[in-house]
């Protein structure tokens, strides 16, 4: 059995991004809902892709496919509370890679949430796994 995760310091990440949370971020509790760190990491990653390697969404010959997510929680935020989300670029395979993320106060040195997206890059065409772009191979080793 393994231990609940504990928040990770900001150290652990290397590349960074701001997030402007949104009215409609807030649920009932008046807090940030559960359900919306999943898009912020959704957004940190794709931003991360779009930026630094190249992707060209809707258009381009590649694309990364989500086949594993995960988040766990320790502390709230709300609207309108700006918050920083740092990735890691953990390990990759011949045609995925693991991005874990870290949600943060803005200049917070621990996460309010942390976990994981697993991207396996395809054809954009045949939706066929391919190896992972070059480009962004050149990026997460800028990154790092």
């Amino acid at each position: 059995m393994s231990s609940r995760p504990t928040p990770r310091p900001r150290s652990d990440f290397s590349w960074f991004s701001p997030i402007q949370t949104r009215w409609s971020d807030n649920d009932q509790y008046g807090h940030v809902n559960n359900v919306v760190y999943y898009a912020y990491f959704d957004t940190v990653v794709n931003a991360f892709l779009i930026g630094e390697a190249g992707l060209v969404p809707v258009t381009g010959p590649w694309m990364g496919l989500v086949v594993d997510t995960r988040c766990s929680f320790f502390a709230p935020s709300s609207y309108p509370e700006p918050l920083e989300a740092g990735i890691a670029f953990a390990e990759s395979g011949s045609s995925s890679q693991r991005y874990e993320i870290g949600i943060f106060k803005q200049g917070g040195e621990t996460t309010l949430a942390h976990g994981h997206f697993v991207h396996v890059y395809v054809d954009a065409a045949s939706r066929r796994p391919i190896p992972l772009p070059e480009s962004l191979k050149a990026a997460i080793a800028r990154a790092r």
